[in-house]
């Protein structure tokens, strides 16, 4: 969901929903002004040994907005977005994101999994992303 959805993010899910409590007590402790970003919603999943999915479903029903993704798509203030277009690509890189392609998008579980198993930065596979055309897609946290 997008800016304009502030507000809303809880109506993504069914009603009557309630989020989790241990993960709602750090979200609460983390998160400043609505907005918690996603490196620290992934730190509170792996400190809690809770799903990135339960984490973001939680950040919906609280309707905090999740900032900084760490693959640069969103949340950089009025930039919204911090990474772009490769100059170029390495070939292992753009074959390695092609394998990972699920119905034409690469999801972001796939491209945290190929940052970490290249030993490469998380903004450095997506800027390859959007030197290839590929857009990433699903995010772990539910955001997009």
């Amino acid at each position: 969901m997008t800016h304009r959805d502030a507000g809303r993010y809880a109506a993504k899910h069914e009603p009557g929903v309630s989020p989790d409590e241990k993960i709602a007590a750090a979200v609460r402790k983390k998160a400043g002004e609505g907005e918690l970003a996603c490196g620290d919603a992934e730190r509170i999943g792996a400190e809690l040994g809770a799903a990135l999915a339960e984490v973001g479903r939680t950040l919906d029903l609280l309707e905090i907005r999740i900032g900084r993704c760490q693959l640069g798509l969103f949340g950089y203030g009025k930039e919204r977005k911090a990474v772009h277009p490769a100059d170029q690509v390495d070939p292992a890189l753009a074959e390695a994101i092609r394998r990972g392609l699920s119905e034409g998008r690469l999801p972001c579980a796939a491209a945290w999994k190929i940052a970490a198993e290249g030993n490469i930065p998380r903004m450095k596979v997506a800027a390859a992303c959007e030197a290839l055309n590929v857009r990433i897609k699903p995010c772990q946290l539910g955001a997009f």
